[in-house]
């Protein structure tokens, strides 16, 4: 059984380190910032051969380096036949899912995605897109992230650039999400169900259930899209 010493750990470490700097190189960018699913698993994998071969008894310097050699000559073929073939690039980085189009919420998009509505929202927030009404367009970009379009109306104008006078900003209140009413985010907003009654009535709405995703923003109204696809204000 292997030894670990710290002359044969020095020099394996060094080696390991030049190598996966050598391969990183050579891929590219996108092993660094995981913008794909198959870069993301193989930065962790990269790890994982280096970290586990450096401390496992019986592993030695030709094994790292025909591992860390194979998996970096693996990546390459990948990326080259991502860059020759669109088959192979939609197999291995995947391609954009369009969530919302036209201002309307994508719900099978949404379930193929493996998401739900409160991620969506959230991914949004953190997009600075504080209500689903602002979007024309929002895609689920491969790395995760979202690019959104948003109609024309609530694209960024400034103030100053208007010489409009400052105007009170409200965040958006979700009253229905999935078909169930957030009773205590409409409490918190001083309403009540008589209101919420009333407001779906004005879009003709008569059952929670049909529902997929309603907002009330102060001085803008109600915003509600069912799971059929129709939305309205």
């Amino acid at each position: 059984m292997k030894e670990i010493t710290l002359s044969s750990l020095t020099v394996e470490l060094i080696v390991g380190f030049f190598l996966l700097f050598i391969v990183v190189k050579i891929v590219g960018r996108k092993l660094i910032r995981q913008i794909t699913p198959f870069a993301f698993i193989a930065s962790i994998v990269f790890g994982e051969l280096l970290g586990n071969a450096l401390f496992e008894p019986g592993i030695g310097l030709i094994h790292i380096l025909y591992s860390i050699f194979l998996w970096g000559l693996l990546l390459i073929v990948v990326e080259y036949l991502g860059q020759k073939s669109l088959f192979f690039r939609g197999m291995f980085e995947g391609k954009p899912s369009a969530l919302i189009k036209n201002g309307v919420v994508d719900y099978e998009a949404l379930k193929k995605n493996r998401m739900n509505l409160n991620q969506l929202q959230s991914l949004l927030r953190q997009s600075e897109t504080f209500s689903i009404r602002e979007v024309a367009f929002c895609y689920l970009e491969v790395d995760g992230s979202l690019s959104i379009l948003k109609k024309s109306k609530y694209q960024k104008t400034t103030q100053e650039d208007l010489k409009l006078q400052e105007t009170p900003v409200y965040v958006p209140v979700t009253l229905i999400r999935d078909g169930n009413v957030l009773w205590d985010e409409i409490r918190d907003a001083g309403f009540d169900e008589a209101w919420l009654h009333k407001q779906l009535q004005t879009q003709h709405i008569s059952d929670y259930r049909e529902v997929l995703i309603a907002e009330w923003l102060e001085g803008d109204g109600i915003f509600v899209q069912t799971y059929a696809g129709g939305r309205s204000r």
